[in-house]
């Protein structure tokens, strides 16, 4: 499993394994977890990088419906993932 770091701004880097990513009307995904096995947290991260940007910037998808939309995709990406 991928193991990538984020430097938010002002503040410690914070390590996240990758369970899958995806692309929705060109936009990528992806679906982050602290722990790599086991029953955890999981977030959604939506690239809001330019092509202008060194490296990949990343939000958290907060819009309902958004989040909603792409958890149903990776619900049916990985056959034991459940978002509650």
């Amino acid at each position: 499993m991928e193991k990538i770091v984020f430097c938010p701004d002002k503040e410690n880097p914070v390590e996240f394994f990758v369970l899958e990513q995806t692309t929705v009307s060109g936009v990528n995904y992806i679906l982050v977890t602290d722990k790599e096995e086991g029953d955890s947290e999981a977030l959604i991260l939506k690239d809001v990088s330019k092509t202008e940007d060194e490296e990949a910037i990343y939000e958290i998808v907060s819009d309902d419906a958004e989040l909603k939309a792409v958890a149903d995709i990776f619900e049916s990406l990985i056959e034991d993932i459940a978002f509650e």
